[in-house]
């Protein structure tokens, strides 16, 4: 009984660890990308930043939503493989630079993109899909993180928090896009197996169940820019880490575990209400104890 019970939980366990690693990742990344002005925005501080970004996300979902209704998904596909691509490079040359000379780590970032790339096109695999997605996660978090301020950073969490909730609740069209990204097989999404042996190339639905649990890669992105953000705009860091930073990780796992309580009963569940509510709260607690207000 108790292996069972174990058993149950191993793949939640499995995509908070997803999250935990995306976020040490983005950490370790975000030196590099302050010393390389890797930016997103010329002003982190202005609360339009994040009204950009909602916009972004509102125009990329309604065309990924126009391409996959007219299947015209090699068209999507193509621009997500070169944005795969140049989004690894940047991670891969960040991660190396830390440990080998530049040439080395230009050259071993390169590489090291174009197989993965070549990997997720040929042989999209849930590993495959798994190892990417974490790259890239880690990547766009880093890059918003230290383009984004709290203040903005804050408005972003409940603007999307909200509009997960109400996509997902009301006009049910993330469920939508949710199942065509999985049919691109595609690093957008994070796949933990429910079972021994299982292939997310040939995992076909039966009766409307996967063998699979997955989480939009923007679940794990998006709490953990206020991370980043925590870390380079409060405090300053007693070495990897500052409270603030500390308290938005401890608080996105804690929402993550009410969230796995409402998705192991099957239904789809925004991710973004309770991850980003807990983000928020563990923010707070952490500035507190470090005697920001």
């Amino acid at each position: 009984m108790r292996s069972k019970t174990i058993a149950n939980y191993l793949p939640f366990i499995c995509m908070s660890a997803f999250l935990i690693i995306v976020q040490v990742l983005a950490l370790l990344l975000t030196p590099q990308m302050i010393a390389h002005e890797m930016q997103a925005f010329e002003d982190p501080q202005s609360v339009w930043n994040p009204i950009w970004y909602m916009g972004l996300i509102l125009l990329f979902t309604l065309a990924t939503l126009f391409i996959i209704k007219l299947k015209l998904r090699w068209v999507f596909r193509a621009f997500i493989m070169l944005a795969i691509w140049s989004t690894l490079w940047i991670v891969l040359f960040g991660l190396l630079i830390f440990a080998s000379p530049l040439e080395i780590s230009v050259i071993g970032s390169l590489l090291g993109a174009s197989i993965l790339t070549v990997l997720v096109y040929k042989f999209p695999e849930w590993y495959v899909i798994d190892v990417t997605g974490v790259l890239i996660g880690a990547g766009v978090t880093a890059i918003f993180g230290i383009s984004l301020a709290i203040a903005p950073t804050l408005l972003l969490l409940i603007g999307l928090a909200v509009y997960d909730a109400v996509a997902v609740y009301k006009t049910k069209h993330m469920i939508a896009l949710a199942e065509g990204m999985m049919e691109l097989r595609l690093p957008v999404i994070f796949v933990v197996p429910k079972r021994r042996g299982y292939s997310f190339l040939k995992d076909e639905p039966k009766k409307g169940e996967r063998g699979a649990y997955f989480m939009g890669l923007g679940d794990a992105v998006i709490p953990s820019i206020l991370v980043v953000s925590a870390k380079v705009f409060t405090v300053p860091p007693m070495g990897f880490l500052n409270l603030p930073a500390l308290g938005t990780i401890i608080g996105t796992l804690i929402g993550f575990g009410v969230l796995a309580k409402f998705v192991a009963k099957g239904k789809p569940q925004p991710g973004l209400p309770f991850l980003n509510t807990g983000a928020i709260i563990g923010f707070t607690v952490g500035c507190l104890s470090a005697g920001v207000l």
